[in-house]
């Protein structure tokens, strides 16, 4: 039997004049056998069989991944653990290559000796790479009105697309199909989570970024609160902004803190409450919330005014028994039947309307 080293080496050479084009003969001068098989695709990680047949008086065989020899006939040749002999009989030879990466991606070829000539069959291995994102932009905080941009670069084979959106709050007018999203002069209605997605024919991965806009306070008007003497009153204050805002009390140009003269004040996020539990002729009059953030600040005004147990009962009264005893009149629109006397009871516009104005006369 010849010398399976020198063989070998024949053979890569072989190999070299075949890939060039150019003639080899055996020992019988016949020309060798090229065969190209059709390319294989394989995805990163998984299992590749490379397999190719024998034929009748094989002498020796070998497969090479373009000039490295990785078995020649049952011996080992490659370091590689990832590479084993699976089959290797008169009928065919295969190898195996198991979590195959980008770097197995090449031609890879099985060369065969027979009594007669060399035959060689070559194949194109294509390694497909699933996306994977590699540099992201990180969680931003920014001023209302700065210019930003975010990054997303991914690798992957094919190239994966890149697609930019916001998801939360939801909102289709804002997308790129680029690496890099630019948003000039934000606002705080664009602040939210924008997601990355990169996409190929194998996979998607897709990783998301917090975008928060800084803001002043902006306060919502103030309502004024009518309440009577001895009785609970709050008033209400509410504020957006970002950072949260912190707020302040005043009444004229004097400070109220928690649990002065009885009152007492909670925040809760936006929102500020004073509380008087016991309202005093003192407690009447105007005061003042103001919110406030490290961007700015913005105030409103809020009445706190008298509302007399007298007024309240005269209204009851006037509501209760203003009717008419007019039968015809009765059965018209806006009659309220009195279950227990079988009449009805009938509020006249022109009583409404004192009712409203007295209300404003006494807010004022």
């Amino acid at each position: 039997m010849k010398n399976p080293l020198c063989w070998v080496v024949l053979t890569g050479i072989s190999i070299a004049f075949i890939q060039q084009g150019l003639p080899v003969r055996s020992q019988g001068e016949s020309q060798s056998d090229n065969k190209q098989m059709d390319n294989i695709t394989i995805r990163q990680g998984e299992t590749l069989f490379l397999s190719c047949s024998q034929g009748d008086f094989v002498t020796h065989t070998a497969w090479l991944n373009r000039s490295s020899i990785l078995y020649a006939g049952e011996d080992k040749w490659s370091v590689d653990p990832r590479v084993s002999l699976v089959t290797l009989n008169q009928d065919e030879f295969t190898i195996k290559i198991e979590d195959v990466d980008l770097t197995d991606e090449g031609q890879y070829i099985c060369a065969v000796q027979t009594s007669r000539r060399p035959r060689t069959t070559s194949v194109h291995i294509i390694v497909q790479v699933p996306p994977k994102i590699v540099n992201l932009s990180k969680d931003l905080v920014v001023n209302e009105g700065s210019n930003v941009t975010l990054m997303c670069l991914a690798n992957g084979k094919p190239e994966p697309a890149i697609v930019w959106r916001i998801i939360s709050p939801s909102d289709d007018s804002l997308s790129s199909d680029n690496e890099v999203l630019e948003i000039p002069f934000i606002s705080r209605y664009r602040a939210g989570v924008y997601e990355c997605t990169a996409a190929n024919d194998i996979a998607v991965d897709t990783q998301t970024v917090e975008l928060t806009v800084n803001f002043p306070p902006s306060i919502s008007d103030g309502r004024d609160v009518g309440v009577t003497l001895g009785q609970r009153g709050v008033l209400l204050c509410e504020a957006d902004a970002v950072p949260e805002a912190d707020f302040e009390w005043y009444r004229d140009d004097r400070r109220i803190f928690n649990g002065f003269d009885g009152i007492e004040i909670e925040d809760d996020g936006p929102l500020s409450k004073l509380t008087f539990f016991n309202v005093s002729e003192a407690d009447y009059g105007n005061y003042s919330c103001v919110a406030i953030n490290k961007l700015g600040s913005a105030n409103t005004s809020i009445v706190l005014y008298v509302v007399t147990a007298s007024v309240l009962e005269m209204t009851s009264s006037d509501l209760e028994h203003t009717a008419f005893e007019n039968n015809d009149l009765l059965e018209g629109p806006g009659a309220v039947q009195d279950g227990s006397s079988g009449t009805s009871t009938v509020f006249t516009p022109t009583c409404l309307l004192l009712i409203v104005l007295l209300h404003l006369l006494l807010k004022f």
